[in-house]
């Protein structure tokens, strides 16, 4: 019956942050990753104990998982915007293509989480909502300028993120998963900066 209490407890925080990171006072991101270290340092021993993330998963496969989940969920957000607020139609599509890829990523990413226990963020970070917020404040020509500088920065620092993490990661399910989504990755950075050249003709 404690046990059941506890549980109850818990649950009811976990609905009350969920509240809370609605109206933006919450870090779902942190949150977490605090929870996946709690599971890695579990001992398995209690009797109602929270099951562990695998052996095979090392803090810095859980870290990836986490903040590719995070990168993912905001470029959805900002290609949904691009399609949009954009002028160009080759913005437009861009934003259309990002929301199709990453949403099928993320899917893939979260179905390996489920699959290692992995807690993964409901909602995006907030440095990165201001990047959407940011966003959202511009129109026309400088929202397109803009959201396709970002594409070309986010893409260069996931590029090498996941490249790492395919050479260096512990569990091999993530692993190749790094190693399989990194030719996309690689097409939408040449495609943002195909966008970028013309518009600067």
């Amino acid at each position: 019956m404690k046990s059941l209490f506890s549980y109850c407890t818990a649950l009811a925080f976990t609905c009350i942050c969920v509240s809370c990171n609605n109206s933006g006072q919450n870090d779902s991101t942190k949150d977490a990753k605090d929870t996946n270290a709690v599971k890695m340092d579990s001992t398995g021993t209690t009797e109602h104990t929270t099951p562990s993330i695998p052996a095979s998963v090392s803090k810095d496969d859980a870290q990836f998982v986490v903040n590719v989940a995070n990168a993912g969920m905001t470029e959805v957000q900002l290609g949904q915007l691009a399609q949009q607020k954009a002028m160009a139609k080759d913005v437009k599509d861009y934003g259309a293509m990002m929301e199709k890829d990453h949403t099928a990523a993320g899917d893939k990413l979260k179905a390996i989480a489920a699959s290692k226990n992995i807690t993964v963020p409901s909602t995006i970070s907030p440095e990165m909502q201001k990047n959407v917020d940011d966003l959202q404040k511009k129109s026309d020509k400088d929202f397109d300028k803009s959201y396709i500088s970002l594409m070309i920065d986010d893409h260069k620092k996931v590029i090498d993120m996941f490249e790492a993490e395919a050479k260096n990661g512990s569990d091999a399910d993530i692993r190749a998963f790094a190693d399989n989504t990194l030719h996309t990755l690689r097409m939408h950075l040449e495609d943002a900066q195909k966008c970028n050249k013309m518009m600067k003709k």
